[in-house]
């Protein structure tokens, strides 16, 4: 079982239990999945898609990469480019965030194109999100596009996690009509209930869920806080109840965690319900600690909810 996760890894600067201090480490969202996804299930094998610079920490990022065990073969180095960075602002366990990521090696993963095809035909199950799309240019879009057609032509799974940043847009009519593009060619989507609510007008999470069957995805969860997620596969619909969450400090990467547990199941062919409750006991565990990627127990039990 191969996963390969596509976007941008970046430093993170992560504010510490003294005030003033803060410690450095490397995340992003589709990194986020793809580290708790090597932690949760060792049997499968786990790739990174992205670029970095050829600086001591772009080579530190590889290294960190390395060590957690997800693999860098298609990691490119960009001379004279640098990861992007970003730093966490805490408010009462929600956080905001301020970025640098303008010189940013990870815009250019896509302009590769005999890269990006080897690196999509080495998996079982593409990942990625709306922030990989909206960091690439136009053509980079595209070239991506093109290479995620042909993966699901030869029977390769693609998942999506719309992940709605309009920051990182030029308009949110961009934003909305990129992300239903790369939903459309998806096998599996993951949206986050409020952002879609904000940005597309869904009323519930079922008009969230129903807006990417009409367009023909076949799996879908709809991640909507503390509320049931709702689900489709293969036509039939369902809804896991998710667990109340005491002590929340720092919700950095609970979507990313749950979608790690989601992705264990798909791989593994087992059923989505149980990915789901996986991933919402990933999640519950990661709000109750800072920053973004948190130790998981392999075994981690039902009473983490």
């Amino acid at each position: 079982m191969r996963f390969l996760a596509i976007g941008e890894c970046m430093a993170e600067l992560a504010p510490s239990d003294q005030i003033g201090e803060f410690k450095l480490g490397f995340a992003g969202d589709t990194f986020n999945t793809a580290w708790y996804l090597a932690q949760v299930a060792s049997e499968i094998d786990v790739s990174y898609l992205t670029a970095v610079g050829d600086d001591a920490i772009s080579q530190d990022m590889r290294t960190f990469m390395k060590d957690s065990r997800i693999s860098d073969t298609h990691v490119q180095v960009i001379a004279g480019k640098t990861v992007g960075l970003y730093l966490i602002h805490l408010n009462n366990g929600e956080r905001s965030f301020s970025y640098w990521r303008n010189d940013s090696a990870a815009r250019q993963l896509a302009v590769d194109e005999i890269a990006l095809g080897r690196a999509v035909g080495d998996a079982d199950l593409i990942y990625l999100s709306g922030i990989t799309l909206a960091i690439l240019d136009p053509q980079s879009r595209e070239k991506l596009f093109d290479a995620l057609r042909h993966a699901r032509a030869y029977g390769m799974t693609v998942a999506f996690d719309t992940n709605l940043r309009p920051r990182l847009w030029s308009t949110p009519q961009e934003m909305t009509d990129t992300i239903m593009i790369a939903a459309a060619q998806s096998d599996l989507v993951l949206p986050s209930y409020d952002d879609e609510a904000e940005w597309f007008g869904d009323r519930d999470s079922i008009a969230t869920l129903n807006r990417y069957a009409e367009i023909g995805v076949d799996q879908i969860v709809v991640k909507n806080s503390a509320q049931p997620v709702v689900f489709q596969k293969d036509g039939q619909r369902g809804e896991v109840d998710v667990d109340p969450v005491t002590s929340v400090v720092d919700t950095t990467a609970a979507g990313d965690s749950f979608n790690a547990g989601v992705l264990a199941s798909v791989l593994r062919h087992d059923d989505l319900t149980d990915g789901i409750r996986q991933g919402c006991r990933l999640a519950s565990h990661v709000v109750r600690h800072k920053g973004a990627l948190i130790p998981v127990d392999v075994n981690l039990g039902e009473d983490e909810g």
